[in-house]
């Protein structure tokens, strides 16, 4: 009997999998145990669709941040902060600040989990951030830190 997977089943399969079980095994387990549902032909033609839409939408968003990632990559992101002697920042650059100079120098909403900073910035200097966009794409950006010019 063809079975549709509701939840994931250890040795068996994951959610949405359409799976070739015994006839008692379905009827007796699964089915009542609420971890699967008879397989019909529309069912299974629904699953599929809904696998087709949800990859189209997942190569659509790999895509989009390649292309995002790329103008990122175009130039060297300078960051104007107020910083004492010897370099040292008066505060950090963290995320949250990082993503909202980086939205604003491309024009596009970074959000700030996309951002991989080891530990805030505190000095300085030229730094590679990584970045890991949606889709799984992976970067990295160049961003130097400048302190601001007194008037």
């Amino acid at each position: 009997m063809k079975v549709i997977l509701l939840k994931d089943i250890p040795g068996m399969g994951k959610a949405n999998e359409v799976k070739e079980v015994s006839d008692g095994y379905a009827r007796n387990y699964l089915i009542p145990k609420g971890l699967a549902r008879p397989a019909t032909e529309g069912e299974i033609k629904k699953i599929e669709n809904e696998r087709a839409l949800k990859e189209h939408r997942e190569d659509l968003m790999r895509k989009r941040s390649e292309e995002i990632l790329k103008q990122l990559q175009r130039k060297v992101h300078r960051i104007e902060v107020k910083a004492g002697a010897g370099g040292k920042l008066f505060g950090a650059l963290t995320g949250v600040a990082l993503a909202e100079i980086l939205s604003d120098s491309v024009g596009t909403q970074i959000d700030k989990r996309w951002i991989e900073l080891e530990k805030p910035i505190k000095e300085i200097g030229l730094y590679d951030v990584k970045l890991r966009l949606p889709g799984g794409v992976k970067g990295t950006v160049k961003v130097e830190v400048i302190a601001e010019q007194k008037e």
